[in-house]
């Protein structure tokens, strides 16, 4: 059984990356798929939708995640790859942070069924916001640079 990864060279070497031919086509998809999925999370939040909202925006920071990491030329097998990609590959370590911190309070609400008190889970909404916003605008500082 593979233990966890300890840093990106070591997902690499475990197989849980692999270099592949830069896939834009599928990268602009995951863009777009995952901005539509934002635009349909409801505004009004309460105690019975909060995680569910939490969901949505964990699930479209993977696909900015691996929307860059296809633009790149990788394809990514895992979340803590994915972490390890954003603070070591993009150099964004106060991005992994926040994503280290989502990706753990998405584990506890899917894998044990550990729901959000509201006001953490409102907390991890705005952390997801700004994440998503982040990663997209990165995604589109790369387009822009390999397109001239």
């Amino acid at each position: 059984m593979n233990s966890a990864p300890a840093d990106w060279t070591d997902c690499i070497d475990k197989n849980f990356v692999r270099r592949i031919t830069p896939d834009i086509s599928r990268a602009n998809s995951l863009i777009e798929t995952a901005e539509e999925r934002i635009a349909q999370t409801p505004q009004k939040l309460h105690e019975k939708n909060v995680n569910f909202v939490f969901e949505d925006y964990y699930t479209s920071i993977l696909e900015a995640l691996q929307a860059i990491a296809l633009f790149l030329g990788y394809k990514i097998s895992n979340h803590v790859c994915l972490c390890y990609f954003l603070r070591e590959h993009l150099g964004r370590k106060d991005l992994s942070r926040v994503f280290d911190d989502l990706r753990f309070k998405r584990n506890m609400l899917v894998y044990y069924g550990k729901r959000m008190e509201f006001s953490i889970a409102l907390e991890a909404i705005n952390h997801s916001k700004m994440l998503f916003s982040q990663l997209t605008n990165i995604f589109r500082k790369l387009k822009n640079r390999y397109s001239k």
